[in-house]
């Protein structure tokens, strides 16, 4: 969900914490760039794009969907910004509102036994898509979860169900909202080594406006107990990510996971991973600050060099990692 950032008090507390983080959580000398716009989608349906993953099975298609309040939906596009849709739908379109054009506009790909609380990402085990309803603004809500829903075909289906909803808590939250902790709220989830893990975006306690930098790294329990609310397990954290985490995807390779951060500056991180260790925070660090990016609210990789970020806006944008 979009929040702006209370401009003065915020910019100080986010600055002092990007110095930190800087100075403290980089290793390597940070970058800046202007991201390549690969292309910008112009749907009117598609209007507060939060989250974003490519497709293993499918050529050049990137899944999408908005933010809270909207329907149960998805959407396919390339990254020219287009979109996917079956070619039987003769009597819709793409585009832009218009009452003069008789055709309807395309609505996405419902998705059947779920509803789209606060939808904050997407990612994909190569079979499903898993959509986090894991939006928490306020830091009250108690019904967390993530949507399993097999991955359905652009070109092909006019519907896809999930098949499963896994709830999900932390374990180190016990009152709703804890009102001296807000750091409960998630807009990243990926897929990595079997299981989802989840990155925590944080605001001041009780000022929805004010962001913390830090983020927090739980993971999926090995053993999903379907029908009863699975702990998430707390396994690395960092104190200064220099913005609010908005995303983050792990390369093909597994070799590397890109977090992305949006306020005071946006921005990706490559850390470089170990297979070994579920400290996914601690590897190799190289930062990538984005001119001119907007608000950034989502990235996946394209491949194990180069990531997609998206902004609320509908830009698609390419980020080359660091060599």
């Amino acid at each position: 969900m979009r929040i702006a950032p209370a401009v003065v008090t915020s910019s100080i507390v986010a600055l002092t914490a990007w110095a930190s983080f800087a100075q403290t959580t980089i290793q390597v000398e940070p970058t800046i760039v202007t991201p390549v716009v690969t292309g910008s989608i112009q749907h009117a349906p598609i209007n507060e794009q939060s989250g974003l993953i490519k497709s293993r099975h499918f050529k050049d298609t990137w899944w999408v969907h908005n933010d809270s309040g909207d329907s149960a939906r998805i959407f396919a596009v390339k990254l020219d910004g287009s979109v996917i849709y079956p070619p039987f739908l003769r009597d819709i379109r793409i585009g832009k509102l218009d009452a003069k054009n008789p055709k309807a506009l395309y609505q996405g790909i419902p998705v059947d036994l779920a509803a789209n609380h606060d939808w904050e990402d997407i990612t994909t085990d190569g079979t499903n898509l898993y959509i986090a309803d894991t939006g928490n603004n306020g830091n009250a809500r108690r019904d967390l979860g993530v949507y399993v829903v097999p991955e359905p075909n652009p070109t092909a289906a006019e519907s896809a169900t999930a098949v499963r909803r896994i709830s999900v808590r932390y374990p180190d939250q016990t009152v709703f909202p804890d009102p001296q902790n807000w750091q409960f709220d998630c807009e990243a989830v990926f897929h990595y080594r079997g299981r989802l893990w989840f990155l925590t975006k944080h605001r001041m306690a009780g000022k929805i406006s004010i962001p913390q930098t830090g983020t927090k790294l739980y993971a999926m329990p090995l053993r999903v107990v379907p029908g009863e609310v699975n702990v998430l397990e707390k396994k690395d954290s960092l104190p200064d990510m220099g913005g609010w985490v908005t995303g983050a995807a792990v390369s093909p390779d597994g070799r590397t996971l890109a977090i992305l951060t949006h306020f005071p500056r946006s921005s990706v991180s490559f850390i470089q991973l170990d297979a070994k260790s579920d400290k996914l925070l601690q590897g190799k660090k190289q930062q990538v600050i984005l001119r001119d990016a907007g608000q950034c609210e989502a990235v996946a990789f394209d491949d194990n060099d180069t990531v997609i970020v998206s902004n609320e806006e509908g830009r698609l944008m390419s980020v080359e990692m660091p060599r």
